[in-house]
């Protein structure tokens, strides 16, 4: 993990992050795919075979879970998938709309600039793979409840600085950890191992660039916007890991909604499952400072420590 780092001077920032910024652009030249073309659209899914882990799923060790034919289980991780994939899909472009706004006030010659707009391109192509993904499976539009995706106007208009990032990370670190496990299971569906590779590849260029951005702008910040940049950071990645799973999935297999939920969240199984999504980034975010006093209460209510 990176350490928290004293004060730079703004030249010293600045060299930092174009040094930064240059050798990501390079690797977004050398390593960036189309999923058009990159992904078999064409190939028939597998009979019989699940879409995510089985001890990943967010029934996995309920009573619930007990009462499901493996078919079920099958048919159940192919809707939970869908909608943490389309959920990415529904952050994604809030997170356009946060880089084209921090690219705005940015010199469009430097390299920092360049990259923003590069992880930008790579997320456009992102949200289409996830969509065609989702069109692939046959399931239904999957997303946030209706106020979190309303107050997500509010957020992504007025976002910035290192909450903004670390929410990023949280969004980004966590569906990671998840799909970097899936895409060398031979277990898993084929195409979803290829969606996953894609993303795990590329996405490695963005948690490297947001990290840094949370590690500069955390170092020397005083007390009052610390714990501010601390509380936005919580809600925000409350409000997505909360997001994961719509409710509609457990009527697939025949679970209302609300009981599927309620069983969910009191599941102890799927509560180690979220803090195992996160560890490796709340440990980066307490680290640097984004995590601790009062607001650590919100990160442990998600069970994302």
């Amino acid at each position: 993990m990176t350490p928290p780092l004293n004060p730079l001077s703004g030249t010293e920032l600045e060299t930092r992050r174009e040094h930064v910024a240059g050798r990501l652009l390079e690797s977004s030249a050398r390593h960036s795919f189309d999923p058009i073309t990159e992904v078999d659209w064409d190939a028939p899914l597998v009979e019989g075979l699940p879409f995510m882990p089985f001890e990943r799923m967010s029934l996995y060790g309920t009573e619930l879970w007990e009462g499901l034919t493996h078919a079920q289980r099958v048919e159940l991780s192919k809707h939970e998938f869908a909608s943490g994939m389309q959920v990415g899909l529904w952050f994604e472009l809030i997170l356009m709309q946060l880089l084209a706004r921090y690219a705005y006030d940015l010199d469009p010659r430097s390299s920092h600039a360049q990259y923003a707009l590069t992880e930008l391109g790579d997320e456009t192509r992102h949200s289409i793979m996830f969509a065609r993904a989702a069109d692939k499976l046959g399931v239904p539009h999957y997303k946030p409840a209706r106020l979190t995706h309303e107050l997500s106007r509010l957020a992504k208009a007025t976002m910035g600085g290192p909450s903004m990032f670390g929410a990023v990370l949280v969004a980004e670190e966590t569906t990671d950890r998840m799909q970097r496990v899936m895409m060398d299971d031979e277990n898993i569906q084929p195409l979803l191992r290829q969606v996953n590779r894609i993303h795990v590849i590329e996405e490695a260029r963005h948690v490297r660039f947001a990290r840094d951005e949370v590690v500069h702008r955390m170092a020397g910040m005083n007390v009052v916007s610390r714990e501010f940049h601390r509380h936005v950071c919580a809600v925000i990645s409350f409000m997505i890991i909360d997001s994961m799973i719509d409710p509609r999935v457990y009527t697939s297999v025949g679970i209302s909604p609300r009981e599927g939920r309620a069983a969910a969240l009191a599941n102890p199984h799927y509560q180690d499952t979220r803090r195992w999504m996160a560890e490796k980034i709340t440990a980066f975010l307490r680290e640097n400072g984004l995590i601790g006093g009062p607001s650590t209460a919100i990160w442990k209510r998600a069970y994302l420590i």
